[in-house]
């Protein structure tokens, strides 16, 4: 009796080896044709899945923008077998004020969204957030900043998120205000971290209003794992913040965003060694207005170096009036210190002023009291406050 071990024999060495006897020295016709026929059938399906694939990346390439090496990536995800559900999903999104670039990075991103279903999938989530009356641009930005929400449920996430919002903050416009600058929020469980570390905030007496705040204009951190979150809050109150005024939620929010230890300690370098700071000092600049701890090294140095080196300022009034940092050197520090220097050498004006009172008037306000009260004495005044001319011409 001869015994076969069909397939093995023609190289088909990933499929399992079945042992046929025969009677004669020859298998039977009936054998032979069953194993040609199952090998036409994997070598035909073999063919249709690389065809699928060929068109899949070739569709990626010429409709989507990816390169040869993303579209290849990305058809692992998914494959095609025809550009009409595709080319329904483009045309949704471009309707909904996405760019060809967008789209693109939102296909690398989360490649199956152009498999979905345009009508039933994609375009409710879409409208939610027009719903709210964002531009359908801003809606297009937000997607990309979290392409994850295209794929996330309605009634399960988006909405249940809506409500709190809603129920947490002032105004459907600071509720737009958060979609626009964290819309990860609208995908992520609330319960899991936002909750959690909100109650901690109210447990340290942080008032609604301040939470409201928080929430509005520093959305990310409240987003950290409540580990991570409870460290930012206890760096805050070692500081000394009283958590019942505002500016314990803008320092935990400033310290808990990107790279913020980072950013703050490169500025208490900054301060400390360019500018005589003392740790104190650093201290209190930074419960008064902590935002002047993460503006960039260029803006403090610049700020500093014009007040201190030519408006003549002592380098610890700034720390009394930490906020002049956040102010725009071209449109208001410079043009405003200007006109007041200016009054101040022509002896027009006391120097028993409060120069932080100066800096935060409004602009009509400032330019009724300190230049046109003053234009018949200096013509030019209204030059050097638009710059045109310097103090030293006047």
């Amino acid at each position: 009796m001869i015994r076969l071990y069909n397939l093995k024999s023609i190289g088909l060495g990933y499929l399992k080896a079945e042992r046929f006897s025969f009677g004669d020295s020859y298998p039977s016709l009936f054998c032979l044709e069953n194993q040609y026929l199952f090998c036409r059938r994997l070598s035909s399906e073999a063919s249709a899945n690389q065809q699928e694939n060929n068109f899949t990346v070739n569709y990626l390439i010429n409709s989507c923008g990816l390169s040869s090496e993303g579209a290849i990536s990305a058809s692992k995800w998914f494959k095609l077998r025809s550009a009409e559900k595709a080319d329904s999903v483009l045309a949704l999104l471009r309707n909904h004020g996405f760019s060809d670039a967008q789209i693109s990075k939102l296909v690398r991103s989360i490649p199956p969204v152009i498999n979905a279903d345009a009508e039933k999938s994609l375009l409710p989530k879409l409208e939610v957030f027009r719903s709210l009356g964002v531009a359908k641009e801003d809606v297009a930005k937000a997607m990309i900043l979290a392409p994850t929400l295209l794929v996330t449920s309605v009634g399960n996430r988006i909405i249940p998120a809506l409500n709190f919002l809603r129920g947490n903050l002032l105004s459907e416009k600071q509720v737009v205000g958060v979609f626009k600058r964290c819309p990860r929020i609208f995908h992520e469980n609330q319960n899991e971290n936002l909750v959690p570390n909100i109650e901690l905030l109210k447990e340290l007496g942080m008032p609604q209003s301040c939470i409201s705040l928080f929430l509005a204009h520093f959305p990310h951190p409240l987003l950290l794992d409540q580990e991570k979150f409870g460290e930012l809050v206890r760096d805050v109150k070692e500081i000394g913040f009283n958590f019942h005024n505002s500016m314990s939620a803008v320092a935990i929010g400033a310290l808990g965003t990107k790279n913020g230890k980072l950013i703050m300690h490169r500025s208490r370098q900054v301060y400390m060694m360019r500018w005589g700071w003392s740790e104190d000092d650093v201290r209190y600049a930074f419960k008064r207005f902590p935002q002047c701890m993460f503006k960039s090294e260029k803006k403090i140095m610049q700020v500093m170096e014009f007040l201190v080196n030519k408006m003549g300022w002592s380098s610890g009034m700034i720390v009394k009036f930490p906020q002049i940092i956040g102010f725009s050197l071209e449109k208001r520090i410079v043009p405003r210190c200007s006109v007041v220097k200016v009054l101040l050498l022509k002896g027009l004006i006391q120097e028993k002023f409060s120069w932080s009172t100066v800096l935060c008037y409004a602009d009509k306000l400032f330019v009724g009291r300190f230049v046109i009260r003053y234009l018949d004495k200096v013509p030019e005044l209204r030059n050097v406050y638009e710059g045109k001319v310097d103090i030293q011409d006047v």
